[in-house]
């Protein structure tokens, strides 16, 4: 009896599907799908995500790892949606008991941007008015750099300033780097060649294409996802470990 539970437990492993890597278009769909057809709300979404980021920061950067005497992170901020995921991730880290600092150069005007934007200052968490050019400034001050600037939506060949001139700064830092879903100026569906080198990816959703060859610390954030939307992109998500709202691949 132990030998066929154990022969049938090896030919399920062995019919296990590789994780599904998703293009532009489907990301789209996905997200689509989830807010006219499953009623998600793009606030609950963001919310979801942002908080998923914050726990994977807390995984990859646990306070007592941290090398500074103050718990510092910088969270840079992008006019869109990652830019709200990264106003609610440093929110999340505030009650995390650690130190963010948000540098949010393009507020977006959009309503639910401006209300995530308030609830960072209503926890006395300070944005910075410039990045500093001189990075040695950024190395001394920060444990961590948290890049939610250009999400999947973004052309990654017509990047205008700031965030150019941002990304030209993340290249020379020496702190470690954080992206969110996609690192600002990849290609979604392509590696980097020469770009920011993030030390950690936290891929939510599931992971695009441009994260294939991504050889750091790789977190992912779509336990949320209904099955049937799994099943239909044949996502073939890993089984998260516990009640944990992420997990590593």
């Amino acid at each position: 009896m132990d030998k066929m539970n154990h022969s049938s437990a090896e030919a399920e492993a062995e019919t296990i599907e590789p994780l599904r890597y998703l293009s532009k278009g489907e990301v789209a769909a996905i997200e689509t799908e989830l807010l006219k057809d499953y009623r998600f709300g793009q606030q609950q979404l963001t919310e979801i995500w942002g908080q998923a980021c914050a726990h994977a920061i807390t995984k990859a950067y646990p306070l007592s790892s941290l090398s500074k005497k103050q718990p510092t992170v910088l969270v840079i901020c992008g006019p869109d949606q990652n830019g709200s995921i990264g106003l609610v991730c440093a929110r999340h880290l505030r009650i995390f008991e650690y130190e963010p600092t948000i540098y949010h150069p393009k507020r977006s005007s959009h309503s639910l941007h401006q209300d995530f934007t308030v609830q960072c200052e209503k926890m006395d968490i300070p944005f910075l008015s410039y990045l500093p050019t001189e990075v040695q400034l950024i190395n001394d001050a920060y444990n961590v750099v948290i890049d939610a600037m250009l999400g999947p939506e973004a052309d990654c060949a017509n990047i205008k300033e700031p965030y150019s001139g941002i990304l030209s700064t993340l290249k020379q830092i020496k702190v470690p780097i954080a992206s969110v879903d996609v690192p600002s100026g990849w290609d979604v569906e392509e590696p980097s060649q020469d770009g920011i080198n993030p030390e950690v990816l936290i891929s939510l959703t599931a992971p695009k294409k441009c994260a294939m060859s991504f050889s750091g610390k790789h977190y992912l954030a779509g336990r949320f996802l209904p099955y049937d939307i799994q099943k239909k992109y044949e996502l073939n998500l890993p089984d998260y470990p516990g009640t944990d709202c992420l997990i590593e691949l």
